[in-house]
Formats: structure tokens, C-alpha cells, sequence
């Protein structure tokens, strides 16, 4: 007799699964020398039992976090340079370790604020997991500056907030009670901001994400007089999924009851930059994690990762590259741009074959 089917998730859990995946890989990646995260080990399940991913995710995590890492920590720097904090909202947040990586490193005392908002269930899970840990919390802040509210949905401390909310939803009901109360906004509407959307925004309507988009460029629009606040963003996401091999991908996810309706405007890499330039921002860049891995990372780096695995499938981690990008962009106020324009990943010195 064979043992019943498993069954896959639906809906909303089929795309929190998703979180699952790009933890694991990450916990993959780091096992295998690719990457350093003390954190990481936190938010899995059993991690002694997990078993390790193929070369090609590990690599295609690597670049990820790699890119990720070089565009966040270069606004942190600008921030520094003129002599101001920034604050950070991670949307979608899922079980990323980035804020325990940054306040444990030379550059925390820059960042006044490290907002994540996910669904409910998920930050329940990840409140859950930062409470039951010594390390996380000891990151946060003394016991008492922590608290846990709204029926352990969500947490604040001096620094890092947890929020639960549903970015689908009217950013007047998912985002203003949260982030910009009248009375003591908890996003400050005067400093250098930077959104970080990590697979996120292709499980939403265009519609739904534009609007996500279009409520962060009015709240720092009309920021206080003698104010004059930088907004920047990070999208990583799928992209130029009608070509023949976008389609498998497309069909595999189906497969796993996850749709991406939030990738159709995208259908080309020219397309990308549109995702700001729709919404006047004067900055908007791109790159596939292709053209990352073969001319923005160190070539130090590539020769260190190359003895890591054996990999046989270029081909076919090329292809997957290219159906992958970054996007950032920044809204400057008039007449201030200056180094801001000049945010980005930079390209190194060799290109690797």
C-alpha cells in the first residue's frame, strides 16, 4: 500500500512556503562556504536534518546576497557620509536575518530604525523564533525594551519593529496604521529610507504593488520643511517570464499552487527600471544575476566559490540567472542628488567566462 499523497499549500501558505525555500537554500549556501550568517540557524526547523541544496542554488543565493548586500550597505555608507541615520523597511521580510547582520556590524549605530512587515503567521513565527533564541535577543536590546503585541504578531524593540500586515490590501489599510500614525509615525518622514522587496512583489497584482510603491513616494514627498528626505529601493524578483524557459519556471510553480501575477509587466530586462520611472523617481537600474555573477563579483571571490562545488549545469544556471534581476531606483527631492545618483552595484575588474 502506498502512503497517502502529500498535500501541497493553497493560497497565501502556498506562497509562505516560498520563505521556507529561500531559508533553507540560504542555510544551504552558508553550510557550504559560500556565505556567513551566525543567524541563520535561528529560523530554521531542525537544521542538523536539512539536507544541502544543488550547486546551482547555492550559487544563485550567493549572488543574491551578494548584490543585496553591496546596494544596502552602500545607502547605509551614504548615510553615514552625510552625517545622518537611515531607517530600513524590508517587506515581506519572511525569515531574513539582515537586520541581526547589520546590528551586529561596524555600521548599526547609522541605522535608526529596521522595520520588517509579512504576513501574520509569519511573524508570529519569527517573533516566536527571536524570543525563544539568547542571541537574537540579545541583538534587540535589554529585555525590557522588548515587547511582543497584537496576540504575538508582532514586536518592537529600541530598533528593529516586526510588523504583520498584508501588502494587498489598500496601502491606506495595510501600511498608514502601521507605519504613519498622525501622532508618532513610526516611519519618520525625514530619513534617508530604503524599501527592500525580496521575492515579493511578483506574488502581487501590478495594481496592488503599485500602490505599494506609489504610498511610499507620496508619505516622503512633503516631507517636514527644512527636510529634504532620499527614498531608495530594492526589488528582487523574476522577470521575462514568456520565453520558453520563464514558462517552465512559470509551470513549476504552478505546480506548487503559486502564481506570479506581479511578473507580467515585466516581460523584458528593459522593462524593470519602469517600476520607479512610473512613479517619477530619478533613479532606476537593473541587472539579471547573470551579468551580476559574470562582472559585479570580486574575481577573488569567483575563484573562491569555484572550489567550493563542482558544478556541470553552466548552461543551465545561466538560464536561471537571466530570468532574475535587482532592480533599485531613488526619488531625490529637487535639487539634491549629488552622490545618491551614483548608488549602486559597482562592476569589478574582470569578467569571468
Amino acid at each position: 500500500m502506498f502512503p497517502p499523497r502529500q498535500r501541497l499549500p493553497e493560497g497565501d501558505a502556498a506562497i509562505r512556503a516560498t520563505d521556507s525555500d529561500a531559508t533553507l537554500a540560504r542555510l544551504s549556501a552558508v553550510r557550504k562556504g559560500y556565505l556567513k550568517d551566525p543567524f541563520i540557524t535561528s529560523f530554521v526547523s531542525r537544521p542538523h536534518l536539512q539536507q544541502p541544496r544543488p550547486p546551482l542554488i547555492n550559487i544563485g543565493t550567493y549572488v543574491r546576497s551578494e548584490a543585496l548586500d553591496e546596494l544596502v550597505n552602500g545607502w547605509i555608507s551614504l548615510s553615514e557620509q552625510e552625517g545622518m541615520q537611515c531607517q530600513i523597511v524590508s517587506l515581506g521580510a519572511g525569515s531574513d536575518t539582515r537586520f541581526w547582520r547589520i546590528a551586529t556590524g561596524e555600521k548599526k549605530s547609522f541605522v535608526a530604525k529596521y522595520i520588517e512587515l509579512d504576513f501574520a503567521e509569519n511573524t508570529t513565527m519569527k517573533a516566536m523564533a527571536i524570543r525563544k533564541s539568547k542571541e537574537l535577543s540579545a541583538v534587540l536590546g535589554r529585555p525590557e525594551e522588548i515587547s511582543i503585541e497584537n496576540g504575538g504578531t508582532s514586536l518592537h524593540s529600541p530598533v528593529y519593529h516586526l510588523l504583520a500586515g498584508d501588502l494587498r490590501h489598500p496601502p491606506t489599510e495595510s501600511l498608514t496604521p502601521l507605519l504613519a500614525s498622525p501622532t508618532e509615525p513610526l516611519l519618520s518622514p525625514t530619513l534617508p529610507t530604503l524599501l527592500i522587496f525580496e521575492c515579493v512583489l511578483a506574488y502581487m497584482s501590478p495594481a496592488a504593488s503599485s500602490a505599494v510603491v506609489h504610498w511610499f513616494t507620496d508619505y516622503f514627498a512633503s516631507p517636514p520643511e527644512g527636510n529634504r528626505v532620499i527614498l531608495g529601493c530594492i526589488v528582487y524578483e523574476m522577470f521575462s517570464l514568456q520565453d520558453s524557459f520563464g514558462k517552465v519556471m512559470v509551470n513549476n510553480l504552478k505546480a506548487r499552487n503559486v502564481a506570479l501575477p506581479g511578473a507580467e509587466p515585466y516581460s523584458s530586462y528593459d522593462k524593470l527600471p519602469n517600476r520607479f520611472l512610473q512613479h517619477g523617481w530619478e533613479l532606476a537600474e537593473a541587472l539579471t544575476l547573470k551579468d551580476i555573477r559574470r562582472d559585479y563579483i570580486e574575481p577573488s571571490e569567483l575563484e573562491r566559490i569555484s572550489q567550493l562545488e563542482m558544478l556541470d549545469e553552466i548552461e543551465e544556471l545561466e538560464l536561471v540567472l537571466a530570468h532574475y534581476a535587482i532592480t533599485w531606483g531613488a526619488k531625490f527631492p529637487t535639487g539634491l542628488n549629488g552622490q545618491w545618483a551614483r548608488w549602486g552595484i559597482r562592476r569589478k575588474e574582470v569578467a569571468v567566462i
